[in-house]
């Protein structure tokens, strides 16, 4: 008897080990992608479309057999809006998790929050919105544009006849490291142009601010010293209240142009465009920018939204940092299979001037030394559907100055990737 009782449970064990084994192989033969937004809270309106996209690159990459061989796992977490979330999630990500890389982040405060964790733990972050620059990390790779690259062609772009001949600019922003680095940027550069700080209105809300009433009326107060410009560097679900507040205080493009670095073709979803006809948003790609690479692009997102019944997925639409997302999991796809591996310092040093035909319709190089690609710069024209109308752009993509020749002492900096800590 027992010795029947011991061959089963030899067996048993046998059996549980067995599937260990299984399962170690079957992890063996998938590589973890590790992918970081916010799917609640303030930034959920902005990044929750981030990780969708991700889902669909991470399914193109698979289709086409996966990456040296192998197929794609994607390990989605929410840090919520939560700064110091946004690093624990990360540290989840690379010592429990063990994924090969992340895709993730959208506001800088996260960025920054993350930022030490990726650097001790020589993990690799794809970063894909518009930021401040002022950083050049080795365990970072900047997709979005740095401010030559959006903030100050906007600016000089309001200061032509075509954009207005802006002589005076309220700069509006939600509080934190991006709006004030921007903002800082751009004082600079303005008054280089001969604008003095008294036609510079510099302003603050918080996150999830919704009451902008006080703010449009002081804009419209300003607005009366002479030809007035908005700069907004409002982030995340309160551009829904401020822009609906511009059309309550029937405050027109005609009368004061708005321009957003923040606002894409996703924000604008839950808005009524019609009072905003005019306002402008400065990016690197637009929805209905009109090439083939761009058709497949919205086509395929389209029928992606749709056949996982995303909300919404009747009024899909594509955006800047949704494009950013795309080309950068596809150039670290294209990275570690010149690199025959998924290994951090090997990826890293294959990316280098990767190419990418992207949807903007330019070939999108990663620059051999700032980890920032080189990136074309648009300024699009709200229509009345929510779509944006290119009204200028650049001939070429233009290389990205991490370090703005605009803040003093950053002509000493090194134009390679430094460690932040």
């Amino acid at each position: 008897m027992k010795r029947r009782s011991l061959i089963k449970a030899f067996t048993l064990t046998a059996s549980i080990a067995a599937m260990g084994m299984s399962w170690t192989i079957q992890a063996a033969e998938t590589i973890k992608v590790g992918i970081l937004h916010s799917l609640s809270g303030t930034m959920a309106i902005s990044e929750t479309s981030l990780k969708d996209v991700a889902l669909m690159t991470i399914d193109e990459i698979n289709a086409k057999g996966g990456v040296n061989g192998k197929k794609l796992e994607p390990v989605v977490v929410d840090p919520a809006s939560n700064w110091p979330l946004f690093a624990e999630k990360a540290r989840q990500l690379l010592t429990q998790d063990k994924v090969a890389v992340v895709f993730g982040c959208w506001t800088s405060v996260s960025r920054k929050s993350v930022l030490p964790v990726f650097e001790e733990l020589n993990g690799l972050l794809f970063y894909p919105v518009q930021y401040e620059g002022e950083e050049m990390s080795p365990n970072v790779f900047y997709t979005g544009a740095a401010p030559n690259q959006q903030a100050i062609p906007a600016v000089e772009y309001l200061m032509s006849e075509d954009g207005g001949s802006a002589k005076r600019f309220f700069l509006l922003g939600t509080d934190y490291v991006y709006p004030r680095t921007t903002n800082k940027i751009l004082r600079a550069f303005l008054h280089s142009k001969g604008v003095k700080d008294s036609d510079i209105e510099e302003v603050y809300t918080p996150f999830g601010h919704a009451d902008y009433q006080t703010i449009v009326a002081n804009i419209k107060k300003f607005s009366a010293g002479g030809k007035t410009a908005v700069i907004s560097t409002v982030n995340g679900d309160s551009n829904v209240p401020f822009y609906k507040e511009l059309a309550n205080q029937g405050l027109k493009a005609t009368d004061v142009p708005v321009v957003a670095f923040s606002v894409g073709e996703e924000e604008l979803r839950g808005i009524d465009t019609k009072p905003l006809v005019g306002n402008l948003a400065a990016w690197n790609y637009f929805e209905s920018v009109d090439n083939p690479v761009n058709t497949k692009f919205v086509a395929d997102w389209k029928a992606y939204a749709k056949a996982h019944n995303l909300p919404g997925a009747d009024k899909a639409v594509t955006n800047d940092p949704m494009e950013a997302t795309y080309v950068g999991i596809h150039m670290w796809a294209q990275a570690a299979e010149k690199a025959k591996s998924t290994d951090v310092d090997k990826v890293r040093d294959a990316m280098g001037g990767q190419t990418f035909a992207a949807p903007s319709g330019f070939t999108l190089t990663m620059d051999k030394t700032n980890h920032h690609l080189h990136k074309p710069v648009m300024i699009g024209e709200i229509q009345d559907d929510g779509q944006f109308n290119v009204v200028w752009q650049t001939k070429e993509p233009i290389r990205a100055e991490p370090w703005s020749p605009f803040i003093p002492g950053n002509d000493k900096k090194p134009d390679y990737a430094v460690k932040s800590n």
